[in-house]
C-alpha cells in the first residue's frame, strides 16, 4: 500500500475513533439489557476503562470471567475495552462473539463494524455498518461517512455516492452528490475516479459552485497546468467571491512562471480571506521570484505570525535573508525550519 494511503488511513482512524466513541445505541435497536457480571466488579472494570487503564481493566475482567465463566455479556465487555485500547484484532473476536449472543445489540454491531474497518477489512465491515445505519435513520452523518469510505475502499463507488448523498441530504443522482463524492475520492487518493465524478457533476450542473475548483485542484496535483487554469477560471466566473479559487489559480500561474498575474490573484484571495496562511506563503514565493525580496519577507513574516510552527515560511524566509546577505538571520531561519520539519513531518493532504 502506498505510504500516502497509509497516512490517510491513520488520520481517518483517529478521526473515526473520536466520532464514534461518543455515539450511543438507540433504545429502539437494543434488546432488553443483558445480565451483567458482578455489579461491583464490573463497575471497577468500567472505572479503569474510563481512566484509560485498559490492561488493568482487562485483568480485572479476566478475573471476573474466571470466577463466573457463565456470566453473560463478558464478550461484549472485552470487546469494548479492546476497541477503546485500539487492539482491533482482539476487539473483533470478542465483539463477534457478543453479536452472536445478542444480534440486536446496536453498540456491539457498531463497534464490530468499526473494528473491522479500522483493521483494513473494509468489505467485512460493510454489512455491520449498513445495519447500524438502518438503526440511525435520521441522524447518521458519521455512520454515512464511514460507510461511504468503506464502499470506496471496496471500489463500490455508486453505493459510496448514495451514502454521501444521505450524509449531505441531497438526491443520490444529483450533481451535488457527485461533487461531494468526488471531493472525498480525491482526499482518499482515488484521483481517476474523482476526476470522472467531478466531470459528471459539471455535466449535470455546469454552474455548480466548487465543481470546477475540484477539477482545477486535481489537475494542479497532476501538474496539468493549462487544464487547471481553465477549470479555475470557470470556477471564478461562477463564484467570483471564492478566495480559495483565486489562491489555486495563482498557484497555477506561478507554476507557469506568470508571476505578475499570480500576485494579483493572491492579493484578491487575501482581501477576501486574510485568515489563511497559504496565500501569504505563496505570495512570499512569488515576490521572491520577482526580485522583490523585502516585500516577500513581509508576506512570509505574516504567515509565520499566523502559523509559527509551519516550517515552510521559515525556510523561504531563510532563503530570502540569504539573498540579502543576512547570513546569520538566514542560518537561524533555515535551522528552525529543519527542526520544525523533523518535529512535524509533512503529511500529504
Amino acid at each position: 500500500m502506498p505510504s500516502r494511503q497509509i497516512r490517510i488511513y491513520a488520520r481517518a482512524a483517529s478521526l473515526l475513533f473520536i466520532l464514534f466513541s461518543r455515539l450511543q445505541s438507540p433504545a429502539s435497536a437494543q434488546s432488553s439489557p443483558p445480565a451483567q457480571p458482578s455489579p461491583r466488579s464490573i463497575e471497577e472494570v468500567h472505572r479503569l476503562t474510563d481512566q484509560g487503564k485498559f490492561d488493568d481493566a482487562l485483568a480485572s475482567l479476566t478475573e471476573i470471567s474466571k470466577s463466573d465463566p457463565a456470566a453473560k455479556n463478558l464478550s461484549r465487555e472485552f470487546g469494548i475495552i479492546y476497541y477503546r485500547k485500539g487492539d482491533y484484532s482482539n476487539a473483533i473476536a470478542a465483539l463477534q462473539r457478543a453479536a452472536t449472543e445478542n444480534p440486536n445489540d446496536a453498540e456491539t454491531t457498531q463497534l464490530t463494524g468499526l473494528s473491522l474497518y479500522l483493521s483494513g477489512k473494509h468489505a467485512e465491515a460493510i454489512p455491520y455498518l449498513e445495519k447500524v445505519q438502518s438503526w440511525y435513520p435520521s441522524a447518521s452523518v458519521d455512520a454515512s461517512y464511514i460507510l461511504g469510505v468503506a464502499y470506496i475502499q471496496n471500489k463500490n463507488y455508486p453505493s459510496a455516492r448514495a451514502a454521501f448523498a444521505k450524509m449531505f441530504q441531497v438526491p443520490p443522482d444529483s450533481a451535488a452528490a457527485y461533487l461531494f463524492t468526488a471531493r472525498l475520492l480525491l482526499r482518499l487518493d482515488f484521483g481517476p475516479i474523482a476526476e470522472e465524478y467531478g466531470k459528471k457533476a459539471v455535466e449535470l450542473d455546469p454552474k455548480l459552485p466548487l465543481a470546477h475548483q475540484l477539477l482545477g485542484e486535481l489537475y494542479l496535483y497532476q501538474s496539468k497546468i493549462p487544464e487547471a487554469i481553465t477549470q479555475l477560471q470557470q470556477e471564478l466566473a461562477i463564484n467570483p467571491g471564492n478566495p480559495a479559487a483565486y489562491y489555486k489559480l495563482a498557484d497555477a500561474y506561478s507554476r507557469a512562471q506568470k508571476f505578475d498575474e499570480a500576485e494579483k490573484l493572491l492579493q484578491r484571495s487575501i482581501w477576501l480571506d486574510a485568515t489563511s496562511t497559504g496565500p501569504y506563503i505563496l505570495l512570499g514565493k512569488v515576490l521572491q521570484k520577482k526580485g522583490e525580496t523585502q516585500l516577500a519577507i513581509r508576506a512570509l513574516q505574516r504567515a509565520m505570525s499566523m502559523d509559527p510552527n509551519n516550517d515552510i515560511p521559515h525556510h523561504l524566509l531563510g532563503l530570502a535573508y540569504r539573498d540579502l546577505g543576512r547570513t546569520e538571520d538566514a542560518e537561524r531561519e533555515l535551522k528552525l525550519a529543519e527542526q520544525l520539519l523533523s518535529a512535524n513531518p509533512k503529511q500529504t493532504p
